[in-house]
């Protein structure tokens, strides 16, 4: 990892190649990114911006790098959890590289290529319905999707609107009926709160075991028992495989392979491009191995930078696969607030 945090900073912070928003942002640090981090802890030094990515410009964040023609990038949003929604740039080499990357992994885990993808999660501004559809063309599938506002499920949920939550729920689950009916599908890619809708509808539960052979969760949390329950009675015929993700690092991250039925479900990041440390939210500082602490995750390559984000889950510290560094994380669960805000899941 020095030598990729060596040319990112370089890159990130030479006037040249940089981004508006990181060369002004660059004024205001107390430390020159090109000459003091080296290591990974080193990230440390970094404020965590992404809370300032709810008004950049989405062209403030392309580096400087990259050229003065048009670029065919993509602007993700957070889903509103906390408030208004952030954005990220998406250049076409993260798109390849990321993606690449995941049906490394997807290969790795046997999930079958040339079937059907259905992408059952948020669509609009959010990166759930692009990664779907995405995989879907790179491993010779067709995308299939629904419309879904998760924003407004939260809003539902957060007003005590249950009538108008279960309303909102059944409208997702015909779209899903519509296409499970008529339409061959190898693989849906979904929310644990949509997983546990279908399990509940006994055409939607008998469709997915007939024609589903993968299916991906992710986008919110499940324990232990709610994933056995899944693997061995509700979906038997399909292989179940867990998903951790976050917009604002730009990156998703498989459920580690080879886990007993007992143990909670733990992620890996693509290293060294993507890295994560588990710390104690009052002092900043790591918890031992086994403990419980917020998700700090870090983006460094040469599309994106972003350090040091805290993010709204916390999670059990676990050693990293071989071979990778930082730390990797089990057994994922919203915090309660952020920055003062009640963390609504919803679907997503």
């Amino acid at each position: 990892m020095p030598d990729l945090l060596a040319a990112a900073m370089e890159w990130h912070f030479d006037p040249k190649t940089g981004s508006r928003f990181w060369l002004e942002r660059a004024r205001t640090l107390d430390f020159d990114p090109r000459k003091d981090v080296h290591t990974e802890a080193d990230l440390a030094l970094f404020p965590n911006v992404v809370d300032e990515l709810r008004d950049v410009r989405a062209e403030d964040l392309v580096p400087r790098g990259y050229g003065d023609g048009p670029i065919p990038l993509d602007v993700f949003e957070s889903g509103g959890t906390t408030g208004a929604p952030k954005r990220v740039a998406w250049l076409p080499d993260l798109h390849e590289q990321l993606n690449a990357w995941h049906c490394g992994v997807l290969d790795d885990r046997g999930v079958p290529r040339g079937v059907n993808w259905l992408t059952i999660g948020p669509s609009g501004p959010h990166m759930f319905g692009p990664m779907g559809r995405t995989l879907a063309h790179r491993r010779g599938g067709h995308p299939l999707t629904v419309d879904l506002d998760p924003r407004w499920v939260k809003k539902c949920v957060a007003e005590g609107r249950h009538d108008d939550t279960k309303r909102y729920l059944e409208h997702v689950l015909d779209q899903v009926r519509w296409i499970l009916r008529s339409q061959d599908v190898g693989v849906v890619f979904t929310t644990p709160p949509l997983l546990e809708a279908l399990a509940g509808d006994e055409e939607l539960a008998d469709l997915v075991n007939r024609k589903v052979r993968t299916l991906i969760w992710g986008g919110a949390s499940m324990d232990v028992d709610t994933r056995s329950l899944f693997r061995t009675e509700v979906f038997p015929e399909a292989q179940l495989l867990g998903f951790y993700g976050s917009t604002m690092v730009g990156c998703g991250m498989y459920e580690r392979a080879g886990l007993a039925e007992d143990e909670p479900s733990t992620f890996d990041p693509p290293y060294p491009f993507v890295s994560m440390r588990v710390v104690d939210p009052d002092t900043g500082e790591t918890v031992p191995y086994g403990e419980r602490g917020q998700v700090v995750m870090h983006h460094v390559s040469r599309s994106m930078l972003i350090p040091n984000n805290l993010e709204r889950d916390t999670a059990i510290r676990r050693p990293p696969t071989a071979g990778f560094g930082g730390d990797a994380v089990a057994d994922i669960k919203p915090v309660p607030t952020f920055d003062g805000t009640t963390v609504i899941e919803g679907v997503y």
